[in-house]
């Protein structure tokens, strides 16, 4: 690879750095991030089986198909946000946005299938949870820059 003369800024040296580091270690190392990487982890796995709890597997496969994606990819964020924190925890304002998808998605991915009660209402509980706790963790990400300056 080729040097373009560009070096990352070193940060190693500031004054700050070791305050900086015990603040965000602090903030997402406590027990609210704990649970919040459980609960998405619980979220994701129930989002993927879902379909044959409340049995729409074979009546609307297509929303079936979604929420197996769907929960698999909040289950492995959740399983990111307790080994790989730090990094995940600033990109879990998608979190909010895949809940959105979650609650929409009976009417939006159930073409030529009428989502039932039950499925709408099981989609919109998973949405508002994911979107709570994905709003939660970027509230946690704001507030550990707040105090880090």
């Amino acid at each position: 690879m080729s040097d373009l003369g560009h070096q990352a800024p070193d940060i190693t040296g500031h004054p700050d750095v070791a305050e900086m580091r015990e603040r965000y270690a602090q903030v997402l190392g406590g027990s609210q991030a704990v649970a919040i990487d459980g609960l998405m982890l619980l979220t994701g796995l129930y989002a993927a089986i879902s379909p044959w709890v409340v049995h729409f597997h074979s009546t609307n496969p297509e929303l079936a198909t979604n929420n197996l994606i769907i929960g698999i990819a909040l289950a492995l964020f959740g399983l990111g946000l307790g080994t790989i924190g730090e990094r995940m925890y600033q990109l879990s304002w998608t979190c909010a946005a895949i809940g959105v998808w979650m609650i929409i998605s009976p009417w939006v991915v159930s073409v030529g299938h009428t989502a039932t009660r039950g499925v709408i209402w099981n989609n919109v509980l998973i949405g508002a949870i994911t979107c709570a706790l994905g709003l939660a963790a970027y509230a946690m990400v704001l507030s550990t820059r707040r105090m880090a300056k």
